[in-house]
């Protein structure tokens, strides 16, 4: 290729993918850090708790995490959810590892499987799969794979009593300074509502009238960002006395946070389309077809085989996108499981060239060989579990 035409199909890449995502990540990136900031994540968390008792405390944490997970990135979640999880553990004395891991695989599935978050998105987008029912099928798969990845694998984690360092640990905001109960949920789940109620109403009501269009409108993910952003800005910021001109620093900065997730995105869109404008995708794909290996698994081998070489999720799941999704339109598979299986994958054995590995050995104080044995192993256990959770839906659709 000529330097202009690597230049264009780089600008092609980049334009294609940011595109389409720029308003979902900034908008997206300024719900989470309102969600952090307001005290709505530790409403939620302390309900939880309160009705599911001590004894189940670490199913609260995990519903917790699932939650506050869906419309926050996974950077945010877990500086957000960490220093809670320690203090309740120091509360009810119990091993912070047996309480957090749990609760970060409930993340870890939101990251990897769910939109709003980038690498989901990307990937419909990617694979032309509504995003709606990757939403959906993603819930179905995400439930039993936290479970077993969570308080199924944490059986095993109550060995590990390393004290974490006191400075993470969360300040608690008084209770009259927290917003309510229907505000934090409202807050946490008013995407998911509207981008799901869109996609009931494409399936259930193929005609167009003037409810289903603007059920189409509100529903477009974007704009159910906007939305989401809009009311929380009253519900969690105006009405708890807070003014629009004092959360427009913290607001502000969020997007700052997210530009260099906005620039590992373009870059493995740039990547992508150099990848389809060579023929190089095609050329990848040749040995491992005659492999006779099905479409799905070969999407979440090769994702896998990324993460395990370059660490991140998002580039893992991109580049992937890039040289599997030929297979798409030849072997009829339905893209929506595709952004699934490649997902799976691009969470594979999370290791040291990952930053969430020393984020979670530096948290909880943990060895090398400790953190290789919980998180290593969790991250493993999330994507198989998902690859499998594929297949059978699969099988049934």
């Amino acid at each position: 290729m000529g330097v202009t035409q690597i230049m264009s199909s780089i600008q092609k890449g980049i334009g294609d993918v940011v595109g389409s995502l720029m308003i979902i990540l900034c908008v997206g990136a300024m719900l989470g850090k309102l969600i952090a900031d307001s005290g709505a994540a530790s409403k939620i968390a302390g309900g939880l708790i309160k009705l599911f008792g001590t004894k189940y405390i670490q199913w609260a944490l995990v519903l917790t995490a699932f939650i506050v997970g869906i419309p926050l990135f996974y950077g945010v979640g877990f500086v957000l959810l960490v220093p809670l999880v320690i203090t309740v553990a120091a509360r009810y004395n119990l091993p912070a590892v047996y309480l957090g891991l749990p609760t970060l695989a409930a993340l870890s599935v939101t990251h990897g499987f769910l939109p709003p978050h980038p690498s989901p998105v990307a990937l419909a987008q990617q694979f032309n799969a509504n995003i709606g029912l990757t939403l959906f099928y993603g819930i179905l798969i995400a439930i039993p794979t936290i479970i077993i990845a969570g308080p199924i694998f944490s059986v095993t984690l109550k060995k590990y009593t390393s004290k974490p360092l006191a400075i993470f640990s969360s300040t608690t905001m008084p209770d009259d300074k927290l917003p309510s109960m229907l505000a934090s949920l409202s807050a946490a789940f008013l995407p998911v509502v509207l981008i799901g109620l869109d996609t009931i109403i494409t399936i259930t009501v193929p005609q167009k009238n003037a409810v289903t269009i603007f059920i189409h409108t509100i529903g477009e993910p974007s704009i159910a960002m906007l939305i989401s952003l809009l009311i929380s800005l009253y519900t969690l910021g105006v009405a708890q006395g807070n003014s629009i001109k004092n959360m427009m620093g913290p607001i502000g900065d969020s997007v700052k946070e997210v530009s260099s997730i906005l620039l590992i995105i373009a870059g493995a869109g740039a990547l992508k389309q150099i990848l389809l404008d060579t023929g190089m995708s095609v050329e990848l794909i040749k040995p491992l077809t005659n492999l006779s290996l099905h479409p799905l698994f070969l999407a979440w081998l090769i994702a896998a085989i990324l993460r395990v070489s370059i660490g991140s999720a998002t580039v893992a799941g991109l580049t992937t996108a890039g040289i599997v999704a030929p297979l798409i339109a030849t072997s009829g598979v339905n893209p929506c499981l595709m952004v699934l299986a490649t997902g799976a994958g691009s969470v594979f054995f999370s290791h040291v060239n990952d930053p969430g590995f020393w984020m979670f050995k530096e948290y909880f104080n943990l060895t090398v060989k400790q953190t290789f044995k919980t998180w290593s192993t969790m991250e493993t256990i999330v994507s198989v579990a998902g690859l499998i959770g594929v297949f059978i839906l699969h099988y049934f659709i």
